[in-house]
């Protein structure tokens, strides 16, 4: 089934989320929903608070779009980042309206500690587009979004747009 959205500016994407204590049916179609959401949207990545649960949990796809695909559902996930910085180059968001984009610093490499669908433990290290789509999406679950993370004033001109948007849009 496919949910509904979250936008900026809304409240609810400012909320830290709590974690998964059990992996139950309505855990796993959620997940199922999430995936399927993601794909129509399209985007390569989706967390909970998104579309309306306040839970840790996200999906993500980073296969470009000539590859097989590779989803993933991530629970609980714990993130220790490298030192070494990338720039994340024109980094959008499904939840940040109007289409916009800007450069995000971003680690160049993640060691992940997440719970699966099967409530097993995984570890795994990512580095390159992976990464930067698992810091977007971790971020979500502690309230932050990627435009919180530009500069002063591109975020205010931003901010004057989606006002401006939403007066329009009634």
């Amino acid at each position: 089934m496919i949910l509904d959205i979250v936008t900026y500016p809304a409240a609810s994407l400012k909320e830290k989320c709590v974690p998964v204590t059990e992996i139950t049916d309505e855990i796993r179609q959620l997940a199922a929903d999430m995936l399927e959401t993601m794909y129509e949207a399209p985007g390569v990545g989706l967390a909970a608070p998104q579309v309306g649960r306040n839970i840790r949990m996200l999906v993500m796809d980073p296969a470009a779009q000539d590859e097989e695909k590779q989803p993933r559902v991530v629970i609980n996930p714990e993130l220790t980042l490298s030192e070494e910085t990338v720039l994340s180059r024109q980094e959008g968001c499904l939840s940040v309206p109007l289409n916009y984009r800007a450069d995000v610093q971003r680690a160049e490499r993640v060691h992940l500690r997440y719970m699966d669908l099967d409530g097993k433990i995984v570890e795994e290290d990512l580095d390159g587009f992976a990464a930067i789509v698992i810091q977007h999406e971790a971020d979500h679950l502690d309230g932050t979004l990627f435009i919180d993370r530009i500069g002063r004033l591109r975020r205010s001109l931003y901010d004057t747009r989606v006002k401006k948007w939403l007066k329009r849009k009634g």
